[in-house]
């Protein structure tokens, strides 16, 4: 962000002295806001919501708004000489990319200014001083503020157009689109779909989802993610190329043709996807036929990647649906799920070491059977220390794990996969 003071700003002291209270105030609230933000946006605005790594881009988006808007409200810098945010031009590219329409960009800005606007306002209250003081800060907040958002919107408008047109001229574009109706269940010619795709549709299909992050590259990570595409195809023994549709210049939709054969056990895949440092993420969901199958896989790679997104950070190099199936439908509701978990697992869902080793031994000993001996073995440790911590566990919880199995391994599992989404973050 680059602002230049003001130094010819005028209005009284105690004017400056309030506005620059309530920006101080609120800077101090900065993530709690921008997640309230965020959440209104998402919710208001249909396009916006289902998609993890997008929702991602947009609270970056509001963040880094908000951000410089409360310093140059602090800073009493001149507002015209504000940058809009980079995460902002990131997330108006993106919506290019997929084909999001410009309104609900637009909206964005629309609803954002009518949300700081009012915690403004409301901040405002708590501030001491004459009415003629008051009144003259809520004509700044209110003046300020808009002449941001007009600039900020009129320049991520511009980004988004200019994207949209390079991202119509990639040949792949119609390909996409034809894609996308495939994914949405339109009726369409099957023969003449697949002439535009140079895909068979009527095979068996294993959906893929391929994407890297924007600090592992200065640019479009398609290159890459089309060359681990093709490594995949031919450690697998794909006979044809397989479907590969850019989302945007971070990620790709991707179909492995398997002709007529079942499909590939986790593990097999997995061992193909291993590509060393190559800072690509692959979600797959399980192989499927015909058109329905060609959309139920990638729906279930879609939701694969929401459970790697979602969990641990940096995500894991390889999720495969049929390892995260039950936690993947939780995560459509992470604020039900979390409370979901803590109430079944209590203080063992904690996020610190000592209680993650304990879900750890509590997991492997249940995915074992209930056998000391393996879990032993799968932790590598002695089974007589699986028999203190699985104590110390059921200690946290009050209870003994055998009265409740099934509800345990499945918030363990989520634990497992979702991390700090549904953890605690200190003792209830």
């Amino acid at each position: 962000m680059r602002v230049i003071r003001n130094e010819a700003a005028d209005g009284s002291a105690e004017v400056a002295e309030t506005v620059t209270a309530i920006a101080s105030a609120m800077s101090v609230n900065l993530p709690s806001i921008a997640e309230d933000l965020r959440g209104r946006l998402s919710a208001e605005i249909e396009y916006l919501g289902g998609d993890e790594r997008l929702l991602q881009a947009l609270a970056a988006s509001v963040e880094a708004n908000v951000a410089t808007l409360l310093y140059v409200l602090g800073h009493r810098t001149d507002v015209t000489r504000a940058e809009t945010p980079a995460a902002a031009v990131e997330y108006a590219r993106r919506l290019a990319q997929r084909g999001i329409p410009v309104d609900a960009l637009v909206r964005c800005y629309r609803l954002g200014q009518d949300s700081f606007l009012r915690l403004c306002l409301e901040e405002l209250k708590h501030q001491s001083g004459e009415g003629a003081v008051v009144s003259a800060a809520a004509q700044e907040l209110v003046g300020v503020t808009s002449a941001y958002i007009d600039r900020a919107t009129q320049r991520v408008v511009a980004e988004y157009e200019d994207e949209r047109d390079r991202w119509a001229l990639n040949q792949g574009a119609v390909r996409a689109a034809r894609v996308r109706d495939l994914v949405e269940g339109r009726n369409l010619d099957l023969d003449a779909t697949e002439n535009v795709l140079g895909y068979r549709l009527r095979q068996q299909h294993l959906g893929l989802v391929l994407w890297g992050d924007r600090d592992a590259a200065s640019e479009s990570l398609l290159p890459t993610l089309e060359r681990v595409v093709r490594t995949l195809g031919e450690r697998l023994g794909c006979l044809i190329r397989p479907l590969f549709v850019p989302w945007d210049e971070l990620s790709a939709w991707v179909w492995l043709p398997l002709g007529q054969r079942a499909g590939w056990d986790t593990d097999t895949m997995a061992a193909a996807a291993d590509l060393g440092d190559t800072p690509v993420r692959v979600a797959v969901g399980a192989p499927g036929g015909g058109v329905r199958g060609f959309r139920r896989s990638h729906q279930q790679a879609i939701q694969a990647q929401a459970v790697a997104v979602a969990g641990r950070a940096p995500a894991p190099s390889f999720t495969a649906f049929g390892d995260v199936g039950p936690v993947a439908l939780m995560c459509s509701d992470l604020e039900a799920t979390r409370h979901w978990v803590q109430d079944v697992l209590g203080d063992l869902a904690l996020d610190d070491e000592p209680h993650a080793r304990l879900r750890e031994t509590v997991h492997a000993f249940l995915s074992c059977g209930g056998s000391y001996a393996a879990a032993a073995v799968q932790l590598g440790i002695h089974k007589n220390s699986v028999q203190y911590r699985l104590r110390k566990a059921e200690e946290v919880l009050g209870w003994s794990i055998r009265d409740d199995r099934l509800n345990v391994e499945v918030a363990l599992s989520a634990c497992r996969w979702l991390g700090k989404s549904v953890l605690l973050a200190e003792l209830g």
